[in-house]
């Protein structure tokens, strides 16, 4: 059996994993490179022959784990591609919308070389189009948790629970080589406990050895408050008492849903005062539907809520907004407000639209709920440009930024521990770190080398045989 880490060597984004058994091949993930923006096209080097692959394994919708997928198709993939129920339909979503912005950023770069009358060369081309998002979606087999798979004669695959986002799971396998049985986990992103909406991460059964994410290594998040207390905080500063407007960049999966539910508990609880919430974003809302068709997948909480009260995405003073001319009156609407919208990363999407007519209102707080990668535009206002362009213009940042990791659907460095310490470590043979910067890695190399665990850190396109 061999491993090679094609994606998330060391850093955050692009998961891509090659287990080889034999000469059968599976692929665990296949993420679109974030970091390499500048040039997305780097996103069609896979270290690999597409066509050699056999079968991939999807832990979870999010693109930094599933949007280079029709890539892979594109270039010769013809196998089946093995998830979760909601995993299957928040892909869909989320590559068609990977195609949108893929075109929209090549109409920006035509409408910039005529503007600059740069003639010369075609400009970066989409990655993928719509038609391979659909050869894709045509090759998604669904299999439940807990339910072992035979992929073939020899490999067994089971999800288990991973709590990072509905559908999300870690994929185990266990593989039988020369009359030996060998197991391995690839965690995929873990969740955290108590989260909104969705249930808590499972543990692992004892395997050989783990491929774990590293995001939060060496970070714990906030002890002390919880998700409706930090949320009441800000709301009643910003809303109620300086009657502003409160701005919250949020993924369109995932992120949303647990937001609108803890505002839901909020205002129907009375905790706060009537204020105008909008989700701006027709992916969310879209989103939000496959939240409901698999609503025996959410919490007990949420579960119960609905069984009382209802459906935990709807509530009074909550509008969902569809059309991009309903969106613009948004920006028109100056009583106190909350717009959520996308994408988190402010990377494109109608969240542009509201940062550019409120980057420079005193009483605008941008509050981020999520991890932003280097390079993006809501790493550069975390980090205090007080400069950032948006919309072709340089524009002051005079809103004030804010950032809460109570929201944050990865679970911490404690999280991550107990994840792997739950394995004998008498008995597991190895721990892999990916999907982390290198000093989150690290972090976590030196809490479980001396407890006896084998840990590396590998690098990208190097083989490890197990």
């Amino acid at each position: 059996m061999k491993l090679t880490i094609h994606g998330a060597a060391r850093q955050v984004t692009g998961s891509m994993h090659l287990l080889q058994v034999g000469q059968y091949k599976i692929l665990i993930d296949c993420g679109l490179d974030y970091e390499k923006d500048h040039n997305l096209q780097v996103n069609e080097d896979f270290g690999f022959d597409p066509e050699q692959i056999d079968v991939v394994v999807l832990t979870h919708a999010h693109i930094d784990h599933s949007g280079n997928l029709p890539t892979l198709v594109r270039m010769g993939f013809k196998g089946q591609i093995l998830c979760t129920p909601p995993t299957a339909d928040l892909t869909e979503l989320l590559l068609i919308d990977s195609v949108n912005i893929f075109l929209s950023k090549a109409d920006k770069g035509r409408r910039n070389r005529k503007r600059h009358k740069h003639s010369s060369g075609s400009g970066p081309q989409p990655l993928y189009l719509q038609k391979h998002v659909m050869d894709t979606v045509e090759r998604f087999v669904t299999i439940g948790f807990n339910r072992p798979f035979c992929i073939n004669g020899d490999i067994e695959l089971t999800f288990i629970q991973a709590g990072h986002l509905l559908g999300a799971a870690a994929a185990v396998f266990k593989v039988m080589e020369d009359g030996v049985e060998k197991s391995i986990a690839f965690t995929g992103d873990i969740g955290r406990k108590n989260y909104p909406v969705l249930n808590d991460p499972e543990p692992l059964p004892p395997v050989d050895y783990i491929v774990s994410e590293a995001t939060y290594g060496g970070r714990m998040h906030t002890k002390g408050k919880s998700v409706e207390e930090t949320l009441v905080e800000t709301i009643d500063k910003v809303c109620i008492k300086e009657q502003g407007r409160l701005i919250i960049p949020a993924f369109s999966i995932g992120r949303t849903q647990s937001l609108v539910f803890a505002l839901n508990k909020i205002f129907s609880t009375g905790l706060l005062p009537p204020v105008a919430i909008f989700v701006d974003s027709p992916m969310a809302t879209r989103a939000t539907d496959i939240f409901r068709k698999h609503h025996s997948l959410v919490n007990p909480e949420a579960q119960e809520f609905y069984n009382k009260q209802g459906d935990e995405f709807e509530f009074d003073n909550l509008t969902y907004v569809e059309t991009l001319k309903d969106s613009r009156q948004v920006s028109n609407y100056y009583e106190p407000c909350i717009i959520i919208s996308s994408a988190g990363m402010l990377e494109g999407g109608r969240i542009q639209d509201h940062l550019f007519y409120n980057i420079q209102n005193y009483y605008c707080t941008i509050l981020f709920i999520g991890y932003c990668a280097k390079g993006t535009l809501g790493y550069r206002l975390l980090r205090g440009d007080p400069i950032v362009h948006i919309k072709d213009r340089d524009l002051s940042v005079y809103a004030t930024i804010q950032k809460t990791d109570v929201l944050s659907a990865h679970g911490d460095h404690e999280d991550l521990l107990n994840n792997i310490k739950q394995q004998d470590v008498n008995k597991i043979k190895g721990v892999f770190l990916v999907h982390g910067e290198t000093v989150s890695m690290q972090a976590l190399a030196d809490a479980l080398e001396p407890e006896g665990y084998k840990v590396i850190i590998p690098e990208k396109s190097v083989t490890y045989e197990l």
